[in-house]
């Protein structure tokens, strides 16, 4: 299966997990650090989903599914041990919603990477469902070579371009653009002194510290 890769902006969007088990915690987790507004469909939810409703990060029903539950969603996770639910969840997705069933039987619209977050910089590997411990090992190598700096990092290089973009033109922006790559400064971002990042910015901008 040749899947089309992309990144999704799910904000304020509802997004229904029908099932309340340990592959259903795994899907809200993936989509906690976004603004979707999920919804878990079971009759009982692990320890930890409970302590993501309690804390209001997600919302629960408590009970079976029926296809009034899909109303409005854009993204749909059949996740349940239960080939006979996942079955009547496929059945009540229309065909302009989004659905995924991890029994991996009938209709499968997407799947999920795996994913390194280190801020807005995010990072994804997959195997198309191939070899899920490569992915596992693959993304372990990810997280230990992209450390937590990256996430300030990127911040920093994503504020400096505005700066640069909103001053410069030409060849001149193109140059600074290119040297906001320097490994010195993710060297220093690393080290945790992002005084010497914004004074490194300061001096190629030309003003004052």
């Amino acid at each position: 299966m040749n899947y089309f890769p992309l990144l999704m902006n799910l904000d304020y969007k509802k997004v229904v997990i029908v099932g309340g088990g340990h592959v259903a915690r795994q899907k809200a987790e993936a989509l906690l650090p976004t603004k979707a507004q999920v919804t878990v469909i079971s009759p009982t939810v692990t320890e930890k989903l409970q302590q993501y409703i309690n804390k209001g990060l997600l919302t629960w029903k408590e009970k079976s599914f029926e296809p009034a539950d899909l109303d409005d969603a854009a993204l749909i996770f059949a996740v349940t041990n239960d080939e006979e639910v996942n079955n009547a969840v496929e059945e009540a997705a229309q065909h302009w919603q989004l659905l995924s069933r991890a029994d991996a039987k009938g209709r499968v619209d997407f799947i999920n990477p795996a994913v390194v977050r280190r801020g807005e910089f995010v990072l994804t590997v997959s195997t198309s469902g191939g070899s899920p411990g490569l992915t596992r090992k693959v993304k372990g190598e990810l997280a230990e070579q992209y450390g937590e700096h990256y996430a300030q990092y990127v911040s920093f290089l994503k504020e400096a371009r505005q700066r640069i973009l909103e001053k410069f033109t030409g060849n001149e922006k193109k140059q600074l653009l290119a040297e906001l790559l320097d490994p010195q400064v993710l060297e220093w971002m690393e080290q945790g002194d992002k005084q010497k990042c914004e004074e490194w910015l300061l001096k190629r901008l030309g003003e004052k510290q």
